[in-house]
């Protein structure tokens, strides 16, 4: 090992003409001596006068370069895991591979392929090619063979200690151990894994090439890019092109009547998935079976009086204990079968189960309480065969419950607080790779109610503590695909200000860093509701919370959630036919 330094090369400027001092330039320097009075030739004194400060640096530049020199001499000499290791660090630390970052393209058209592409994230992250953040997943018409079904396409930003060459070779493990066999080359496949980019580095090997060449002109690939890195340059040669710009000059399609790609968020395998950029989709409606006595509008409904009265001693006797509490009644079980049935049959196509009221002033139950309410419900839905078109969302801000939830047969973890609440929520939602609804709120259930006020503009600051919310959910694992969102009206909202959501939900679904993602709205019976109406019973506001679901679908959301679910249904039907087309 070798270590070098250019030379320093000082001038001196007794006249006019710069020129290089020679090694008696120097030492003339040193002693102040560099004035036209000192010979050189006769090393005699004519005069003396003071240095320059030009000749004063090349003094000083003369001791570093003869140190240097010496430094060098000594480096030369020395063995080279001395040099390497001698500042404390080990062997081992020295020796790690560097950890590098690249952009793989996601890619399925056969089978359930979603879940192929989650299988390949999840074969990544096990052999050590760790998958840091994903885009969403976008639904795509097949691209040069054409006779093929269409295809899911995404990108990840992956952290890998493999070099280019290497990282290919396991991406093609990865197909092969899920079963890909090329038949025709672009044609269908059950797993397609590509290196779009690694670091800024360019390759061109006979299997590889760096950046894709056939990026520019893939509005598939382009897409879900430029939700991970939309302000990097492509091509090194081109670093003012970037990839925002790439996607911005695609031409657009040739025919007209070619629907715009849309991102696609599943719920469960034999659910379609929400297309939430599709102008034509279907509003769905979500129905709120809440399982409490205390909720605000509906607690004790759903279940008999015998077991209100249980299940409110049971909440107040086992607050602080998680011990297991009497399973529920056969009574209890008929009629919330006949609950759901009517749910389902009056257009239902998602049921939210909540055992844990979030109204103001209601206490915390246990999460044995809360176990208790919701479990049965979902266990039942599952076993129920008219619903198994129907996806099961558990109403819960414990990771504990989602979990339990999870395990019987629940899709989806509505969370009021998008895991500020429990900080072990959003990690295990990873872990279960189950789709997960963020929604807006400050502070507590208990709390939200005075911390409703928004200096920046309540549209602006809401969307930017959702995005901080997909941030973390992201950083925690959670794929982007995975995710909806819910503004969280009438939490830390008051009045008007549940108005004004409504007013700007275009506004928040093209907000930057929320594009793409679907939203649920939840305005059933809500207070704000009955003061406008001047409806004061909550089971009442059925005419006033119509408007809002009218005014929901028209903004753009995916799913309404609601109390009044035959009403409802055919509210969201008529407003379908007049805003999606």
């Amino acid at each position: 090992m070798s270590f070098s330094r250019s030379p320093i090369r000082a001038w001196s400027f007794h006249s006019r003409c710069a020129r290089p001092f020679t090694t008696t330039n120097y030492i003339t320097a040193a002693h102040g001596r560099t004035t036209p009075g000192y010979s050189t030739s006769t090393n005699r004194l004519t005069s003396l006068s003071p240095p320059s400060s030009l000749q004063r640096r090349a003094y000083s530049d003369f001791k570093r370069y003869t140190m240097d020199q010496a430094l060098m001499k000594d480096l030369k000499s020395q063995p080279r895991d001395d040099l390497l290791f001698r500042n404390g660090g080990s062997k081992t630390e020295a020796a790690r591979p560097k950890i590098r970052t690249a952009y793989i393209a996601l890619g399925s058209n056969l089978g359930d392929r979603v879940a192929m592409i989650e299988q390949a994230c999840r074969e990544m992250d096990a052999r050590g090619i760790k998958v840091k953040r994903t885009s969403s997943l976008w639904e795509t018409e097949p691209m040069y063979v054409l006779d093929q079904g269409r295809f899911v396409n995404g990108a990840c930003e992956v952290e890998t200690e493999l070099d280019p060459l290497p990282l290919l070779d396991a991406l093609q493990g990865i197909e092969k151990s899920m079963g890909r066999r090329k038949l025709i080359d672009k044609g269908a496949r059950n797993i397609d894994l590509d290196i779009l980019l690694y670091e800024h580095e360019t390759v061109s090997h006979p299997r590889l090439y760096i950046p894709h060449p056939l990026i520019a002109e893939r509005e598939f690939v382009l897409r879900p890019l430029a939700e991970l890195i939309p302000h990097r340059a492509l091509d090194s040669a081109r670093p003012w092109k970037l990839v925002q710009d790439y996607l911005n000059e695609l031409p657009p399609p040739t025919t007209g009547d070619v629907e715009p790609l849309s991102t696609l968020t599943p719920l469960r395998a034999s659910v379609t998935p929400l297309n939430a950029l599709h102008s034509a989709r279907p509003t769905q409606v979500m129905a709120i079976l809440n399982v409490t006595p205390d909720s605000f509008s509906d607690g004790g409904i759903h279940l008999p009086p015998s077991e209100t009265q249980n299940q409110t001693e049971a909440a107040r006797q086992d607050t602080k204990t998680d011990s297991p509490l009497s399973p529920p009644s056969q009574a209890y079980l008929a009629s919330l079968r006949a609950t759901i049935q009517h749910f389902i049959a009056s257009g239902a196509t998602l049921i939210d189960v909540g055992g844990q009221s979030t109204a103001p002033g209601t206490p915390e139950v246990s999460v044995a309480e809360e176990l208790s309410r919701v479990l049965p419900a979902i266990s039942l839905i599952r076993s129920m065969p008219e619903a198994a078109h129907v996806s099961i969302s558990v109403d819960t801000y414990r990771a504990a419950v989602a979990e339990a939830a999870v395990a019987a047969g629940a899709d989806i973890v509505n969370d009021v607080s998008a895991g500020l609440l429990d900080d072990a929520m959003l990690p295990t939602v990873a872990r279960l790779g189950c789709t997960v609804c963020l929604m807006h709120m400050r502070g507590t259930p208990a709390t939200m109610s005075r911390m409703n006020t928004y200096p920046g503009g309540l549209i602006p600051t809401l969307a930017e503590e959702l995005r901080e919310r997909v941030a973390a959910a992201e950083q925690a694992g959670v794929r982007r695909w995975r995710i909806i969102l819910d503004p969280g009206m009438g939490f830390a909202k008051v009045g008007d200000q549940n108005l004004e959501i409504l007013r700007h939900m275009p506004e928040l679904r093209r907000w930057p860093g929320l594009e793409g993602l679907p939203w649920l709205l939840g305005s059933s019976r809500k207070s704000f509701v009955g003061k406008i109406t001047g409806v004061p019973n909550p089971g009442d506001r059925v005419y006033g919370t119509a408007a809002t679901v009218t005014a929901a679908v028209q903004g753009g959301a995916d799913i309404v959630r609601v109390h009044d679910v035959l009403e409802m249904a055919q509210v969201v039907k008529m407003a379908d036919a007049i805003f999606r087309y």
